[in-house]
């Protein structure tokens, strides 16, 4: 779950700064840029512990949280990857099925834990 807390903080807490920092403090180093590449690296990341952690999402009783922050958080970059893909660059796409994947094998996953 830190793994998960930190491919999901990070890039929201980087936008938080971009915009404060370039709105008061002046730091023009800290651009959009930054802030766009980590929220299309986070899906990428959050598919690999997704997958190293498949047993948390077929055993429900040790890992409902995992699953259910999980897609939460899939979700939520997913919408962020699809103003991404069309704003900013077009390898936004990968990320987009990155959180794809994650939300339609967590389905999957659990209807072959349940048969």
């Amino acid at each position: 779950m830190k793994y998960l807390a930190a491919c999901t903080l990070v890039p929201v807490l980087f936008f938080a700064f971009q915009d404060l920092g370039s709105k008061y403090a002046g730091m023009d180093w800290l651009t959009y840029d930054y802030v766009a590449w980590l929220l299309m690296i986070a899906p990428v990341l959050m598919l690999v512990l997704f997958f190293r952690n498949r047993e948390l999402i077929r055993n429900p009783r040790i890992g409902a949280n995992f699953s259910q922050t999980i897609r939460i958080v899939a979700a939520m970059y997913l919408f962020w990857n699809i103003i991404g893909a069309l704003g900013y660059s077009w390898l936004a796409v990968i990320p987009m099925l990155s959180c794809l994947t994650i939300l339609v094998a967590d389905r999957q996953l659990k209807k072959q834990a349940r048969t």
